[in-house]
């Protein structure tokens, strides 16, 4: 039986592979949640593995709000790069394989068409900066035994804080919606990227090494809210609006298309 670490396990993420335990009898999974197991303290991280005896450690574990992060950045790196530091120094010690989930947003955005694993990144925001940090912390740490695995515009129908249940919740309470269609990227579903994960990673035999995963087809944030409207039932009853004045205080990539 393989046995894997679930940090951050009461995110949106972390809380996908847990509804998925059922149908994996073959993983055993131990679920830390961000009070558990913090991540920016390596004694706890070495505690954590000194009771458990893993083969992965998944990273659900990430400081995520992008808004945030441009104004709190010490924060932002403290989780998102210190964080996978200190996991990875302590996976090293006890020959356990990390699995680091990290961001469309390490790159800036300029490339015309989709970008592969092997494209160099340059972030433009803080979020995209700390993700960076984390993954070059694993690779340098544990150059031949490690994952990376980017993905773009996470979303789950059930759990957490994300745009598909954001737009849901307003349109089931009559409010406009106004939404820019600048920036295109992958919405991706959370069961998706978990069951590949587990799949393909945890119980498959990819190399080790960097990965993109992204499910469905590119659009834009507009066509994303247009998609949530059809597939409710919602587009009759709610004002969708292209609003093209859309300002954050983090710059976006206006491209973050995954291949």
């Amino acid at each position: 039986m393989v046995s894997v670490l679930v940090t951050g396990s009461n995110g949106q993420l972390g809380l996908t592979f847990q509804d998925l335990t059922l149908d994996f009898p073959e993983i055993s999974f131990d679920f830390k949640t961000s009070e558990e197991l913090d991540i920016t303290k390596r004694g706890q991280i070495a505690e954590a593995f000194r009771k458990g005896n893993y083969n992965f450690c998944i990273n659900c574990a990430a400081f995520t709000n992008v808004e945030v992060a441009e104004k709190n950045s010490e924060e932002a790196f403290k989780v998102n790069a210190e964080g996978a530091k200190n996991l990875a120094l302590v996976c090293k010690e006890h020959g356990v394989a990390p699995i680091q989930l990290s961001t469309d947003y390490v790159f800036d955005g300029e490339k015309e068409g989709a970008y592969s694993a092997q494209d160099i990144p340059n972030p433009i925001n803080e979020y995209g900066k700390s993700k960076l940090k984390g993954e070059e912390y694993i690779q340098s740490i544990l150059p031949n035994k490690h994952y990376i695995l980017r993905t773009s515009w996470l979303y789950s129908k059930k759990h957490g804080h994300n745009f598909y249940k954001t737009i849901l919740k307003k349109a089931q309470s009559g409010k406009d919606l106004h939404i820019t269609d600048a920036q295109r990227g992958c919405p991706t579903n959370s069961e998706a990227l978990a069951r590949f994960i587990l799949n393909e990673i945890v119980l498959g035999d990819k190399p080790f090494g960097t990965y993109h995963f992204a499910d469905g087809k590119p659009m834009t944030w507009y066509e994303f809210a247009k998609q949530i409207l059809e597939e409710n039932g919602l587009m009759k009853t709610t004002k969708l609006v292209l609003d093209t004045n859309y300002r954050t205080l983090a710059k976006r990539p206006k491209n973050s298309v995954l291949r």
